[in-house]
């Protein structure tokens, strides 16, 4: 997802990448040393992209005083996706740029567009079971841009506390938590559709419990053996999406709605559940203080209240474009990011909604409510990646699929058969046995 941070999605070929091979892999003609150089930055918009990089940028900034650092903003979600890959595809990218780690940077041909940063110095303190999310036939090509964050609910814990409600573990509990929050007048579950990217979090976020009953579905997903539409733990994120429309659990409005307006409705307490990555709250704290403590965070409950666990994902990756003429500096400021340093500037900044995945940077003691949830899943071991970091197969049309799901216009049999078809594209540009 994108994640991403987000969750971004279309996935398009990259054209003409062997163009790119012979310039870039480049050479500052020491110009980082000895004279001022700027570096572009390319970020998607999201706040909390914004706030990072910026916390990024400024405390580097004023170490390196000649090294200039100008943040870029791009779209997030499918508009989003192709401007990278046409930037790249054309040779027109930025010096840096932040974009996924996981399976959709798989299909960006690192190789041919990314700097090799393997052995570098510059990945030193990056967490060792972080860089194959970053990295393609062994190779790493980037370090982590933020924290870890879960993909599940974000729950009002006022709103709990006035019902009197205990945070699910089953499916069957939510729904009741649902049943009980609507009677007492408050929409039970956001939507925010406008967003198309934040209508796949019922689906995305429920591999945990995928896995937990199909342990090797992402094996057999990756080699064409199992499909959503036919392995009906995958299918429950679509049966998710439908039940809740068809209940009438969502706020009015929720096709236009957009994700900001989710989180604040979420804040304000007029809205309970919004299946959402944690990444989407710490901006808030800022202007709303009470996000801080008022939202905690949930995995999306399963079928077994003893197997209840939060699908994870890992951070976006920063990586260097193959065909920038400043390698020296880009280098220097990876290293930074990926430094216990960087992480104090941004936890300054962006109160983590995770854990880092920098050797030395830790969760504060302040840190929001959120976060203390999900490290108490990984401290209990009940985490799974999200099914984009155990399997190179994701379909860039999901969250238009999700949207119709989710809007009543799709059956669930039939979106997750859509999305079972939408996978085949990239599989097979990938080369995956079996397609």
């Amino acid at each position: 997802m994108k994640t991403s941070h987000r969750v971004p999605g279309a996935a398009l070929a990259v054209l003409a990448m062997a163009a790119l091979t012979s310039c870039g892999s480049g050479s500052d003609s020491g110009t980082a040393a000895t004279g001022p150089v700027t570096l572009e930055f390319l970020i998607d918009n999201s706040a909390a992209t914004v706030d990072t990089a910026e916390a990024l940028a400024d405390t580097f900034m004023q170490a390196n005083p000649t090294i200039k650092i100008e943040v870029e903003t791009r779209p997030g979600g499918s508009e989003g996706d192709n401007i990278v890959k046409t930037r790249l595809s054309t040779g027109d990218m930025s010096d840096v740029f932040w974009y996924n780690s996981g399976s959709l940077l798989q299909a960006l041909n690192p190789a041919q567009t990314m700097v090799d940063l393997t052995g570098d110095p510059v990945l030193a303190n990056v967490a060792k079971d972080f860089l194959p999310v970053v990295s393609q036939d062994g190779k790493a090509y980037g370090v982590p841009g933020g924290t870890a964050m879960g993909g599940g609910i974000l729950y009002n814990r006022k709103v709990y506390e006035q019902l009197k409600l205990e945070v699910p573990k089953t499916w069957a509990d939510f729904t009741a938590n649902n049943d009980k929050i609507k009677a007492a007048g408050i929409a039970p579950v956001i939507g925010t559709y406008k967003d198309t990217w934040t209508s796949q979090l019922f689906v995305l976020g429920d591999y945990y419990n995928v896995q937990a009953a199909a342990p090797t579905f992402a094996q057999d997903y990756t080699a064409n053996k199992a499909k959503f539409a036919t392995t009906p733990a995958a299918r429950a994120g679509f049966d998710h999406l439908a039940e809740v429309h068809a209940k009438g659990y969502l706020q009015e409005g929720f096709g236009s709605a957009t994700a900001d307006q989710g989180m604040k409705l979420l804040a304000e307490g007029k809205g309970a559940h919004y299946p959402m990555l944690s990444a989407q709250l710490p901006p808030f704290v800022a202007t709303m203080p009470q996000a801080a403590t008022d939202i905690g965070f949930f995995g999306i409950p399963g079928t077994d209240a003893a197997k209840n666990g939060a699908t994870i994902w890992e951070p976006a990756g920063i990586y260097i474009a193959k065909t920038t003429e400043k390698l020296e500096a880009a280098k220097k400021f990876l290293a930074f990011v990926a430094s216990p340093a960087a992480a104090d500037a941004v936890t300054k900044a962006v109160p983590p909604a995770g854990p880092y995945r920098i050797t030395g940077a830790e969760l504060p003691d302040d840190a929001i409510q959120a976060a203390k949830d999900l490290q108490a899943y990984v401290d209990e071991g009940a985490t799974a990646p999200a099914l984009e970091f155990v399997s190179p197969v994701k379909g860039p049309s999901l969250e238009q699929i999700t949207v119709a799901v989710g809007s009543g216009l799709t059956p669930a049999s039939e979106g997750a058969a859509q999305y079972d078809k939408d996978v085949e594209k990239q599989a097979k540009q990938l080369g995956l046995a079996g397609w």
